[in-house]
């Protein structure tokens, strides 16, 4: 019989980490959950914390409160997803991305290491740190160019992981996700473009689309990503690994999967180009399959359903 571990988990009521916080429920795991609820919800976690999960309203950024839950709670691994995730705010005021996902990650590897946590699963990002890919799809040791503040704050994040690995033993992993989507993901968010357009679907309203719609990513639905998240909490593998499909959809392929789920024609309202964003991005994810065992099972057009089903019936 498997044993009950002590999970504590950042950004626990925003949508990839509430989805981890109901596996980690379901199987019995205790949970406790860090959220400053900017931008994460609490109903998210109605469920969970009906189920047993604690919800803790704090700030990744103050590191006497990081410390002093993790003495209290003695997490045994520490999944790290809070985090500024706003590409176009990273831009307009790099320092406050700075402050969150560089800063709050120390905070909370400092705390990891007080607290004696065995092992720390920090959320990170493909396609901004690669930048505009020279090799698709994008392998770990592809070279890291951000096109913004926001990919090199997760880089840097990433790179505190490995330091304390060296200096302090501490055993970490950084999952490279592609563009996760899935139920839960705010509609009226900036982030996340699945969701804006199936909460632009159910308003009978058309997408807008930035440039010519032919910028492709890797979507990965959210379901595999929690999947990941529990095989890296339970392997040695450290350092970076993608999470993703491997494959290329641009926005208009997007756009051409939704229209049949919508009441009007969905076509898209073309605005310009935004600052700070890759052209193309897919990850490779041979070490993921090698290493934690993991593979994508959902493929877009089920988990286009998934999402879009999810907000009709929200």
């Amino acid at each position: 019989m498997r044993r009950r571990m002590r999970a504590l988990v950042t950004g626990g009521a925003g949508f990839i980490g509430s989805n981890l916080v109901d596996a980690l429920v379901s199987r019995g795991d205790q949970v406790t959950v860090i959220d400053d609820l900017s931008t994460g919800k609490r109903e998210n976690l109605e469920e969970a914390v009906g189920g047993g999960a604690e919800l803790v309203e704090a700030d990744i950024r103050d590191p006497q409160a990081m410390g002093d839950i993790a003495e209290r709670v003695q997490p045994e691994v520490v999944f790290h997803l809070a985090a500024q995730i706003d590409v176009r705010k990273s831009t307009d005021d790099p320092a406050w991305d700075a402050r969150i996902n560089v800063e709050g990650t120390i905070n909370m590897l400092e705390a990891m290491r007080a607290s004696g946590a065995r092992r720390f699963v920090n959320t990170s990002s493909g396609g901004a740190i690669y930048g505009e890919a020279q090799i698709l799809p994008a392998p770990e040791s592809h070279p890291v160019a951000p096109e913004a503040p926001y990919g090199l704050s997760k880089f840097c994040a990433e790179n505190y992981c490995e330091i304390f690995g060296r200096m302090y033993g501490l055993s970490s992993v950084s999952l490279r996700y592609g563009n996760v989507y899935g139920p839960r993901q705010d509609p009226l968010g900036e982030a996340g473009v699945i969701a804006i357009f199936c909460g632009r679907a159910l308003d009978g309203e058309n997408p807008t689309v930035f440039g010519d719609g032919l910028q492709t990513r890797d979507y990965v639905y959210v379901g595999d990503v929690v999947e990941a998240n529990l095989l890296a909490a339970e392997r040695d593998v450290t350092g970076p690994v993608n999470i993703g499909t491997g494959v290329e959809t641009n926005v208009l392929e997007l756009v051409d999967a939704l229209r049949p789920m919508t009441k009007g024609d969905f076509t898209p309202d073309h605005a310009p180009p935004r600052l700070g964003e890759v052209s193309h991005i897919a990850l490779d994810t041979s070490r993921a399959k090698s290493e934690l065992g993991w593979d994508s099972r959902v493929g877009l057009d089920e988990g286009l359903r998934l999402t879009f089903e999810s907000l009709t019936t929200s």
